[in-house]
C-alpha cells in the first residue's frame, strides 16, 4: 500500500483494504485474496473509526469487493468475527464467479 494513500485514506479504510488485497494477489500470483483492515481495540479507536470497525476485501479475478463491519465485543471476538466474515465473502465471491 502506497504512503500516499495511507496519507490520504488512512491504514483503515476500505481504499487501503483493496489495495492490499489487490497487491497480494498481484505479487503472489493467485487468483484470489482477501485482505483485512480495523481497529480490533482496545485502544486507536477514534470518532470516525471506532473499536470493532473492520474493512474486509476480496480480489478476484473480475474484480475487488470491499465490505465495512462493525462488530462488537473484545479483542479477540472482534477478531474472530473479522476472520469468519473474510471467509463467507471469499466463499461467496468464488461461488458466484463459477456461477455467473
Amino acid at each position: 500500500v502506497g504512503e500516499q494513500l495511507i496519507e490520504s485514506e488512512g491504514a483503515v479504510s476500505a481504499a487501503c483494504a483493496a489495495a492490499m488485497a489487490e497487491g497480494v494477489r498481484e505479487r503472489l500470483r493467485t487468483d484470489w485474496s482477501v485482505a483485512t483492515t480495523g481497529i480490533a481495540g482496545p485502544g486507536g479507536a477514534t470518532p470516525s473509526k471506532p473499536v470493532g470497525l473492520v474493512y474486509i476485501a476480496v480480489a478476484g479475478p473480475a474484480e475487488t469487493i470491499v465490505d465495512r463491519n462493525c462488530f462488537a465485543g473484545d479483542r479477540q471476538a472482534i477478531r474472530e468475527q473479522a476472520v469468519a466474515r473474510a471467509l463467507e465473502l471469499l466463499h461467496d465471491q468464488a461461488c458466484a464467479s463459477v456461477t455467473g
